[in-house]
């Protein structure tokens, strides 16, 4: 089993190139399938989530055309079946986008319940709501998302909560339907404008998308475009963190800094020195970071997916901090990782963790339970006395793309490895 194995220690020091958004990514793969004819899409991020949603869009007749890892051209236009239901999508969250893309253009869908990480529930009760109210019928049958619509007619629907997934969903199907739709209390997170800038790309009338309120007029049909991702914040926030772990000097390039607004300033609050250009950010570390509280927010609050690497770089700040998990109620199942490592943290309700920061993190071997936890645990490897092993590694490859070469390009001691002799192999390396 493929493991992650390094050695902490050094600093983190020199420029990263950011990824594009793989949030973003998977709902603009999603919407191109409803264009009557092909969609050219590029900085897509070279991670497993976008190339099983590639997969499943095969699956049902979908034409993929790859010019190089990172550009692709999808043509729905040859879809021939409107039932998801293989190993890729199982294996992924975002694959209910094509409930939303299938239903608006065909009016019918039927989609296998998805997977992904097990952050804890994440129901699909806000997607159903917003679908019955434009006119389908949907039911849950044999692990299946089935949706059916004579026709798709607009209607004023408010999220009981706010859910990117559903404003997303829901936007792209009511992009297709008859009349206007008002959708209320939806995410405003920067994936969810990429989306609605590319449906506009292609035809459709959405306003208000990054508010609170987003207005669609209905369009009959969706035509292909040329777009661009945009860079992945989460991407970028963990090597923003990388250079606070390590106390390092990172400049962090193809982002944007408005997105990283929540995340610059709990950073600065740590005593990091924080610098903006027009598309890339420098942080600096510090030999003493300082403690600081968190409470996980829908954007622009400070976002879910960076908990856990705010808690591992807190793990060795001065003073006690408290993180507050809003979002997800499961998220801090890799604190009894880091605690193998000496960090000092103690869960309280399951959702409000208490980080007294310790002089530093020991080697260890650990197991990354989800994405976002797996990198903040690479993250508290490379900052540690000795060395770390990261199994589970199969949950990172769903959303950083070459993860080792980019750490590696900044001077980490790290390495990717299949076997326990590679491993072993690694350890006398850096022993000798």
């Amino acid at each position: 089993m493929e493991q992650y194995v390094m050695r902490g220690g050094n600093p983190l020091v020199g420029e990263v190139t950011i990824s594009g958004a793989k949030n973003a990514a998977l709902g603009l793969l999603a919407a191109a399938i409803m264009a009557d004819s092909a969609v050219h899409i590029d900085n897509l991020p070279d991670v497993s989530d976008i190339r099983n949603l590639l997969s499943a869009i095969e699956g049902i007749g979908g034409t993929v055309t790859k010019a190089d890892p990172h550009t692709v051209t999808v043509d729905g236009t040859t879809i021939r079946s409107l039932i998801v239901d293989n190993s890729y999508v199982r294996k992924m969250r975002a694959s209910y986008y094509l409930l939303g893309a299938l239903l608006g253009r065909f009016r019918h869908a039927e989609v296998a319940l998805p997977g992904g990480c097990n952050i804890g529930a994440r129901p699909i009760d806000q997607h159903i709501k917003g679908f019955r109210a434009l006119g389908a019928q949907v039911d849950i049958e044999g692990g299946m998302v089935i949706c059916r619509a004579k026709k798709l007619t607009g209607a004023h629907i408010y999220l009981d909560m706010v859910s990117v997934g559903a404003t997303i969903n829901i936007m792209m199907a009511a992009s297709m339907a008859e009349g206007r739709t008002i959708l209320e209390n939806v995410a405003k997170e920067p994936h969810v404008v990429d989306v609605a800038n590319l449906l506009n790309r292609m035809g459709a009338d959405i306003r208000g998308a990054g508010t609170d309120v987003i207005r669609i007029r209905g369009v009959q049909k969706l035509h292909g475009c040329e777009y661009s991702v945009i860079p992945d914040q989460i991407e970028a926030g963990t090597f923003m963190f990388g250079a606070a772990i390590t106390r390092g000097d990172i400049i962090v390039r193809n982002v944007i800094p408005r997105h990283l607004e929540s995340i610059t300033s709990k950073l600065r609050e740590m005593g990091c020195e924080v610098t903006e250009f027009d598309d890339q950010v420098r942080v600096v570390g510090k030999p003493y970071l300082e403690h600081t509280d968190v409470k996980t927010l829908p954007y622009p609050g400070f976002p879910t997916d960076m908990q856990p690497q705010i808690t591992a770089t807190l793990s060795i700040a001065r003073g006690t901090s408290v993180i507050r998990e809003s979002i997800f109620e499961n998220r801090f199942k890799y604190v009894d990782e880091l605690a193998r490592m000496g960090a000092q943290i103690k869960v309280e309700s399951g959702s409000v963790a208490v980080v007294r920061g310790v002089e530093k993190l020991t080697g260890a071997s650990v197991k990354a339970p989800d994405l976002r936890a797996g990198a903040a645990l690479v993250l508290a490897g490379l900052a540690a006395e000795g060395t770390t092993t990261v199994e589970e590694i199969h949950y990172i490859d769903r959303g950083y793309e070459i993860f080792v070469e980019k750490l590696a390009g900044l001077g980490a001691d790290i390495k990717r490895v299949s076997t326990d002799r590679e491993a072993a192999k690694f350890n006398l390396r850096v022993v000798s």
